[in-house]
């Protein structure tokens, strides 16, 4: 540490946090300041000092003027940049996020703070504009009981917070625009947090039109490491007022920070895939008590977790009142996905829809109006199941799923391979029932197009997914197929929209399989005309099913109370909270033994992990061959010391370079 300088007793010192990956060097480190770089050397500035032989990169945290360290103090070897990129704001939710989520400030430091790009920081610095007074369409809010008063709070700079749903056909986007209109005209700043680039791209040119280009930056992890920068520095510095992006745009460094708002918020883009694994939405809340600023979390549906908060009070309801909900919904349809009532209809073995959905297509499509179909996934047929117990068809040789190739005849015939061994069995017979029969799980949205073209010649038919996600369609009759989260607006809206393969949504194993599907159906049903209009939604479900009755009344709310209820009773989160630890057993075991675990923590499992989930990363060894989740549930109130004790664990670990690898994830999207 430069050990031949000898440190003047004058000198100022640096309290700097290191971006070290370990977890046991999470906290600040006291270096002395050079004469030189005293007046660059200040809070939030990205600087470089020797740690442990070699140059690492820090921020600096904080100025003291002496060092409580008894011992030689290094000294900065140098100041990158005189920026202050790290505000004192953004550096306690960092901290509040870290505690939150039993990860390292140096994990939550990467999410929150991109990349420098020297050649950007030189650019001139446009001068600030001035943004326009607007007065906000009130009468588009006076559809919501207490609406008015939210904007007039957020108008005169309080911190109200809310959970709003938006009715059927709502131009949210306009809505989310105008709150922050009236935040950037009251001097103040937005973050509107969007799950996608197709929304983010409908928000911010809604904002734009009304306040113009110069106070908005859309940010997105799909731009270059210039523009992206470019974006957040013009954030930073106040240039812009309302920052409008993705998961990450929720630690937007924006002065005076008045209004946050979250999107669908239980949308799986909202969930950070990269340690600590923070969700959108609790960061976004985490701002709002330390800053004390207006937050909305917005959507057509309601999570459980949106739910909890009105039920505590700390949020209110906005929602719009049952006769103004009748007047905006569509028609709904429910009807039971059988095969018999399949086989008693012509029309719909034609084209896989039963005569409900296919009539109400029909009459759409004659006056002109234009067809959403919803498939579960895209591409062509992915899996089989038993046509008559519909257990999955699985391979003989290594018990992997079985598939339909996509190259099959105009019939849908062709002989099933395994998708892991690629064998073909000409000769499957159910391992369940003996049937020999067998039925697609989920047929994409490549083979609904081309079935749905058949039963339809004349109509234009268009795709939406995968890679080739359209924003909108023109107005006009076509059908649109759209894999769920793709689906495209169209001017007017659609005259019906057909929601396929319901029971294969429904039919998931995972706590939130409801809820999600829920979600996705009223997302794709609000961009449907309202009934007296003549939209008409039909969904291929069973009519008695809970979630199904909640699409029928379009009660996202009642869903929602249900919803938190149930894992009330059964002890899942947001009842309580929950830590999801992985990795081999003996790792796992270490963890456990090492952490101070609060009194009440319930231990669950180990079970395996969840199939799809990634393997717990480790730069350092091979991982284990089996891997594990073991589940620790505390009530809400020991959530936070849960969160410290695996942290604290987590250091002792990393201390002693113990061996294999442990992921630590609280309050998981999906817990298995």
């Amino acid at each position: 540490m430069k050990a031949e300088r000898e440190p003047a007793p004058e000198l100022p010192v640096a309290r700097v946090l290191p971006m070290m990956p370990l977890a046991h060097l999470d906290r600040e480190f006291d270096y002395r300041v050079p004469v030189e770089l005293d007046e660059q050397a200040q809070p939030g500035v990205r600087v470089r000092v020797r740690f442990a032989g070699r140059l690492v990169d820090g921020f600096i945290v904080a100025r003291v003027a002496t060092s409580e360290h008894p011992g030689k103090l290094g000294w900065l070897d140098r100041v990158v940049s005189a920026e202050r990129v790290l505000t004192p704001e953004v550096s306690d939710l960092v901290d509040a996020v870290a505690r939150r989520y039993a990860g390292t400030r140096a994990d939550v430091l990467r999410l929150a703070v991109p990349p420098r790009h020297a050649r950007v920081e030189a650019e001139r610095v446009p001068e600030p504009v001035t943004a326009p007074e607007v007065v906000p369409d009130v009468e588009a809010w006076a559809a919501y009981v207490h609406g008015e008063s939210f904007v007039s709070a957020v108008q005169a700079g309080r911190g109200p917070r809310a959970a709003w749903q938006a009715l059927p056909g709502e131009d949210w986007p306009t809505r989310l625009a105008e709150l922050a209109a009236v935040v950037a005209g009251g001097g103040r700043s937005a973050v509107l947090v969007v799950p996608d680039q197709k929304d983010l791209d409908r928000v911010a040119a809604a904002c734009v039109a009304l306040v113009g280009d110069d106070l908005v930056v859309p940010l997105a992890a799909g731009l270059g490491p210039a523009m992206r920068y470019r974006r957040w520095l013009a954030a930073l510095r106040g240039t812009a007022r309302i920052v409008v992006g993705t998961r990450s745009s929720v630690f937007a460094p924006v002065p005076e920070l008045g209004l946050i708002a979250v999107w669908d918020d239980g949308d799986d883009n909202h969930s950070e895939p990269r340690s600590p694994y923070p969700h959108a939405r609790e960061v976004a809340l985490l701002r709002a008590f330390g800053t004390g600023c207006a937050v909305i979390l917005g959507g057509h549906a309601r999570t459980a977790e949106a739910q909890a908060l009105v039920d505590s009070g700390w949020a209110h309801d906005l929602v719009a009142g049952r006769p103004e909900v009748r007047a905006r919904a569509p028609q709904v349809t429910a009807l039971a996905d059988s095969d018999h009532a399949l086989a008693r209809d012509p029309g719909a073995r034609a084209a896989r829809l039963p005569a409900i959905a296919f009539a109400a297509a029909r009459e759409a499509l004659t006056s002109g109006a234009g067809v959403l179909v919803q498939v579960p996934r895209r591409g062509y047929v992915p899996s089989l199941a038993c046509g008559k117990c519909r257990a999955p068809a699985r391979c003989r040789r290594c018990n992997g799923p079985l598939s339909l190739p996509s190259a099959v005849g105009p019939d849908g015939a062709g002989t099933p391979a395994c998708r892991w061994c690629g064998v073909a069995d000409a000769n499957h017979r159910c391992q369940a029932c003996g049937n020999r029969s067998l039925r697609a799980v989920v047929v994409g949205a490549g083979r609904t197009a081309e079935e749905l073209g058949r039963a339809f010649p004349g109509v234009p038919v268009r795709t939406s997914g995968g890679g080739e996600v359209s924003a909108t369609v023109s107005a006009g009759a076509s059908l649109v197929v759209a894999t769920v989260g793709a689906e495209p607006v169209m001017p007017g809206g659609y005259g019906a929209a057909l929601l396929l393969d319901g029971w294969a949504l429904l039919g998931r194993a995972d706590l939130r399989a409801e809820e999600e599907t829920l979600r996705r159906w009223m997302t794709a049903g609000a961009l449907v005309r309202p009934a007296g209009a003549g939209g008409k939604v039909v969904v291929v479900a069973d009519a008695g099913l809970p979630t199904v009755q909640a699409l029928v009344r379009w009660d996202p709310v009642g869903a929602a109370q249900s919803q938190l209820e149930q894992r009330a009773e059964v002890g899942f989160p947001p009842a309580v909270h929950l830590a999801a630890v992985d990795g081999g057993r003996a790792a796992i075991e270490d963890l456990l033994a090492a952490a101070p675990l609060p009194d009440g923590v319930e231990p669950l499992g180990p079970v395996p992990l969840p199939p799809g989930e990634r393997l717990p990363f480790s730069g350092d060894g091979p991982e284990p061959v089996e891997v594990e989740r073991m589940l620790l549930r505390v009530p809400r109130a020991a959530g936070g010391a849960l969160a410290r004790a695996l942290a604290e664990a987590q250091a002792v670990r990393s201390a002693r370079r113990a061996v294999g690898s442990v992921r630590v994830q609280m309050d998981p999207v999906r817990i298995g």
